[in-house]
């Protein structure tokens, strides 16, 4: 597109991070509507026009598509974590979108209203972390900066966009660990919302904090039955087992695609690598 007059290229002298490259680029342009997508996601050849659909009430600040991973075939983690994007946006936001209060409007396909941007620049620029300026978690943030600001925030289901996940648990885990941090540190930040909002995003809210610090639980308790009585905590093993089976059913029938039975899978991922990531990331 470097010969196209539609398009202008901004380089700029050194990388100064996601955040201040799109405040740059945004600074730079001039449509009422802005269009977020990463360097490794393919669109769909519609998503401009679905997105841009949903922004024509005024009240809606920002809206975001349904993310699949382009390289699922790659390896048995790409596959869990394609299944886990869809169970991310076609539950969680899609509940949440029936409330208008998506709370992460996803960077690699995101479209946001630009008179609410310029509103919070200044708030989103100027963001701190421990006194030192934030370089993680920008997408949440600013849906909750546009949720705090009186904005509707949306979900599109039909406008995929297909990004690359990571392909090792190396590379997954430190994501999950940027991902947590960001979690832990803006839903504190959003709590106030909740006053205003459906009691539903109040209980998702809640689920969502709560629910791992429950698992973690349960699986200390289990394994210190273990250590010191020898016998295995069946009623945990049981339990744990048979919610995994109950969201994955629920899920493979939502989808009619028989593959989420195999997300079952995914459980000890979480509970032998994620859950001490995330108790990592709340430190």
């Amino acid at each position: 597109y470097a010969g196209d007059a539609r398009f202008e290229f901004l380089m700029l002298p050194r990388n100064v991070g996601k955040r201040k490259a799109q405040i740059a680029a945004i600074s730079r342009s001039s449509g009422d509507l802005i269009l977020n997508v990463d360097s490794d996601t393919t669109l769909a050849s519609d998503v401009v026009s679905k997105l841009s659909q949903k922004m024509r009430d005024p009240a809606v600040g920002a809206v975001m598509g349904q993310l699949v991973a382009s390289n699922q075939n790659d390896s048995w983690l790409t596959r869990l974590i394609d299944m886990e994007y869809w169970l991310a946006c076609n539950e969680e936001r899609a509940a949440q979108g029936r409330f208008g209060a998506v709370m992460c409007c996803c960077g690699p396909c995101a479209m946001y209203r630009r008179s609410a941007f310029v509103l919070l620049l200044d708030q989103y620029e100027t963001q701190l972390y421990r006194g030192k300026p934030s370089d993680f978690g920008e997408d949440r943030h600013l849906t909750i900066l546009m949720l705090s600001a009186g904005f509707r925030t949306e979900y599109v289901p039909s406008a995929i966009a297909a990004t690359v996940v990571p392909d090792g648990l190396a590379a997954y885990l430190r994501q999950q660990l940027r991902w947590a941090r960001s979690t832990f540190r803006d839903t504190l930040l959003g709590l106030h919302l909740l006053r205003g909002m459906n009691w539903y995003l109040t209980l998702d809210v809640v689920g969502q904090n709560a629910g791992p610090l429950l698992l973690a639980f349960s699986v200390l308790a289990g394994l210190a039955q273990f250590a010191l009585t020898g016998s295995l905590p069946w009623w945990t093993i049981g339990t744990i087992g048979s919610l995994t089976l109950i969201r994955c059913g629920v899920a493979a029938y939502r989808a009619r695609q028989l593959r989420f039975l195999g997300f079952s899978l995914h459980t000890l991922v979480n509970v032998f690598l994620l859950l001490p990531v995330k108790a990592y990331a709340l430190c």
